[in-house]
């Protein structure tokens, strides 16, 4: 009898548990994060787009190792919240992540047109968050690993005083089967070099299925700030892929 209600008890706790588990994550919160982990540990800050700051306390993901400056997609729960004066804003529990494409601005010569490309892509949505552009795109493919670039292009001129930029998708010969999911972040920092204030004017050309010329965005980078960040949110779909 007595071993009867000891495995009755064990059983109440386990339900407990899970139910307990189970509350937690439906508090989970999903944001786009900037790694920062120059040790390479298991645990590490993630800097949000609006400027907070998290330490992964805990994680589901127990051998991820980050690298330093990698931008993600986070999943997570926050475990509790700092005083004004930490390091920190949040300890959270990181469930899981998403590895968004982090490049720079690539300044292209004429040699390397080939090989980055200029095939048709569909935006769905592109806007700087911190000191990144931030691209979120579908086209379709097969089983191929297809190319994304931010390319700067000097054999180009301008004379409207605006940085222009050029979104390039390399299909890489795939075959469009069906339709895949990517995103892309772009370091933008670079361009606060040469710049008289405290922003930049920026220009950016893609070549999309849904219109018969180039499209252009108009978007304004604006140094040490969050930018557009409180209007976007993100979700990780089922057909994502990854691109180099």
């Amino acid at each position: 009898m007595k071993k009867f209600l000891l495995v009755i008890m064990a059983s109440v706790l386990l339900l407990s548990c899970n139910d307990h588990d189970e509350d937690m994550y439906k508090n989970n919160l999903v944001d786009i994060a900037t790694v920062e982990n120059p040790g390479q540990s298991t645990k590490f800050y993630l800097n949000l787009d609006n400027n907070e700051r998290l330490w992964t306390s805990v994680s589901d993901l127990r051998y991820y190792r980050p690298k330093d400056g990698q931008r993600v997609i986070a999943n997570y729960v926050i475990r509790s919240n700092k005083s004004d004066t930490s390091a920190y804003d949040h300890d959270v529990r990181l469930i899981d992540v998403y590895e968004i494409l982090t490049k720079g601005i690539f300044r292209i010569k004429p040699a390397q047109q080939d090989s980055i490309g200029n095939d048709q892509i569909e935006i769905s949505q592109l806007w700087i968050g911190s000191d990144y552009l931030n691209v979120e795109f579908n086209y379709p493919g097969y089983n191929k690993i297809h190319f994304i670039s931010l390319v700067s292009d000097s054999t180009k001129t301008y004379t409207d005083n605006k940085i222009h930029l050029e979104f390039r998708h390399n299909a890489n010969g795939d075959y469009p089967s069906y339709s895949k999911w990517g995103m892309a972040s772009f370091d933008l920092r670079a361009l606060k070099l040469n710049a008289l204030g405290d922003s930049v004017k920026l220009v950016i050309h893609t070549k999309e299925y849904r219109s018969p010329q180039d499209k252009t965005y108009n978007l304004t980078y604006k140094f040490n700030s969050s930018n557009e960040v409180s209007a976007r949110k993100i979700s990780i779909p089922k057909n994502a892929v990854k691109v180099l």
